[in-house]
C-alpha cells in the first residue's frame, strides 16, 4: 500500500479539469494524459485494458477462485472541477498536530473555517500550496483503487471473484456516465469511490434539475419609457423573488433540498437565470419543479407571455435503485467494521456517476475516497485514510465471495 502516494502525488500534477461549456467527449483534451498514463499502469500490472474515444477506461482483474463469487466494480473519475485550475504540481505534506494550515502568504486551512482538521490531529495531510486545487476529488479513489488491484495480484492467496475498474471523463459537470458502457463492464454492481472523510458510505443521492429562465423584455428610451419599457433583468429579478429565500444551499442541510441561481445574465431585452433544483425526496422534488412553473405562470399572467422555462431532470436519487439490494450496503458496511472503520451513512448532498448508473442497471453506492474540501484551494486529504480505502477495497473484494446476489 505504500505506493499509493507516489500514485496520488503523480496523478494530481496532471491538470484534467472539465469544460461545462465544451461540446466534445470528453470535454478537454487534457483528462486524456491521465487517462493514457493509467491505461499503460494497468498494463504494466498485466491486466488488460480499454480506452475508448469518449474517455472511459475499462478493465478487468480476474478471478482467482473456484467459488460463486458477484463481479464487483469500482469506479473514479479522473476530470476535476472547473472551480479552479488543477496541475497540483507543488502540494504540502504536514504531519499535523493542530492549528491551521498556512498554504502561502495569502491562504490558510483555519481550525476555524474548516473544524474537520480536528479529526485529523496526528495524521500526515496532503494540501495544495494555495494555487489550485488538489484534486483529491477524485484521483484520492484512482490512487486507492490502484493500489488495492496491484494488493490483490501480489497477495494470490486472497480469494476473489472478477473485479472490475473503470476511470470515466467528466464527471464533474454532469456527464460522467454519458457513454459509460454497462454491458460491456459487466459488473454486477459497483461502488464509486469518491466521497468525502473516513467512513462514508452513501447509497442515497438528490434527484436533480436543471432549469433555465429566459424572459423577453422591450427596449425604448428611457425618456419615453412609461408604460411601454419592459426590463427583462427586472421581471427576471421578480420570478426569483417567487422562489422561498430560505430554501437556499446555503440556508439549507442534511435531507432539505433547495434551489439555487447558479447563473444570470440579462439586460432590458434579454435575460437569463440559470438554476439546480436539488432534493431527496422524489415528491418533493416535483413539487418543486411545480413551484417553479407556477413562478412562471404568474409572470406570464401579469406581463404577457414574455417568459420561458426549460426543466431538465439530470438524476435521480440511487436509493430507489440500491435500497433493494441489501447485501450491496451490508458487504460495504461490515468491510468497514472489520478493518475498524466506523461507517458514517448519510445521504449525499449532491450526486456521483453512480446516481446515474444505478438507472441505468448497475446499482452503485459511494464509497469515501478521504478527502475534504473539494473544489477549491482548501481541499486536503489525509494519507492513513487514503490507506484505508485501498484496503476497504480489498476487504471488499475478499468478503464477496460466496456472497449471495
Amino acid at each position: 500500500m505504500e505506493k499509493i502516494v507516489e500514485r496520488f502525488l503523480s496523478y494530481i500534477a496532471i491538470d484534467t479539469m472539465s469544460d461545462p461549456k465544451s461540446t466534445t467527449v470528453p470535454s478537454t483534451d487534457i483528462q486524456f494524459n491521465l487517462l493514457n498514463k493509467l491505461k499503460a499502469e494497468l498494463e504494466s500490472l498485466g491486466l488488460e485494458v480499454r480506452l475508448d474515444k469518449e474517455g472511459y477506461i475499462y478493465s478487468t482483474l480476474k478471478s482467482n477462485t473456484d467459488k460463486p463469487a458477484p463481479s464487483i466494480g469500482f469506479i473514479a473519475h479522473v476530470d476535476t472541477s472547473p472551480a479552479l485550475r488543477g496541475g497540483c504540481s507543488n502540494p504540502q505534506i504536514v504531519n499535523y498536530t493542530g492549528g491551521d494550515i498556512r498554504l502561502n502568504d495569502e491562504y490558510s486551512i483555519t481550525e476555524a473555517e474548516f473544524p474537520i482538521l480536528k479529526k485529523l490531529v496526528g495524521k500526515t495531510i496532503i494540501t495544495t500550496d494555495g494555487t489550485t486545487l488538489l484534486a483529491a476529488d477524485d484521483k484520492a479513489g484512482i490512487a486507492e483503487i490502484m493500489t488495492a488491484v496491484e494488493y490483490l495480484i501480489e497477495h494470490p492467496e486472497i480469494e476473489h471473484g472478477d473485479i472490475r475498474i473503470a476511470f470515466t471523463p467528466d464527471e464533474e459537470i454532469g456527464r460522467g456516465a454519458d457513454y459509460f458502457d454497462v454491458k460491456g463492464f459487466g459488473a454486477d454492481f459497483a461502488y464509486t469511490m469518491d466521497g468525502g472523510e473516513l467512513g462514508e458510505f452513501e447509497y442515497e443521492s438528490f434527484n436533480a434539475a436543471a432549469a433555465i429562465l429566459t424572459v423577453k423584455g422591450k427596449s425604448v428610451h428611457p425618456g419615453t419609457a412609461k408604460n411601454v419599457m419592459l426590463n427583462a433583468s427586472y421581471v427576471a429579478m421578480e420570478f426569483n423573488s417567487l422562489l422561498p429565500a430560505q430554501q437556499r444551499p446555503e440556508y439549507t442541510e442534511k435531507r432539505e433540498g433547495f434551489f439555487m441561481l447558479n447563473e444570470m445574465s440579462g439586460d432590458i431585452e434579454t435575460a437569463s437565470l440559470e438554476y439546480i433544483v436539488r432534493d431527496h425526496d422524489r415528491l418533493k422534488f416535483e413539487e418543486r419543479k411545480k413551484l417553479m412553473q407556477s413562478a412562471l405562470d404568474y409572470i406570464n399572467a401579469k406581463y404577457g407571455n414574455v417568459a420561458k422555462l426549460e426543466l431538465i431532470d439530470t438524476y435521480y436519487n440511487m436509493g430507489e435503485v440500491v435500497k433493494p439490494h441489501t447485501e450491496i450496503i451490508d458487504l460495504a458496511v461490515n468491510s468497514m467494521k472489520e478493518i475498524g472503520i466506523e461507517p458514517i451513512i448519510q445521504p449525499i448532498r449532491g450526486g456521483t456517476d453512480g446516481s446515474r448508473l444505478s438507472f441505468m442497471g448497475l446499482p452503485c453506492p459511494n464509497i469515501f475516497a478521504g478527502g475534504h474540501n473539494f473544489h477549491g484551494r482548501f481541499e486536503m486529504i489525509a494519507i492513513e485514510d487514503m490507506k484505508k480505502a485501498a484496503d476497504l477495497i480489498v476487504q471488499i473484494a475478499k468478503n464477496a465471495v460466496n456472497l449471495k446476489y
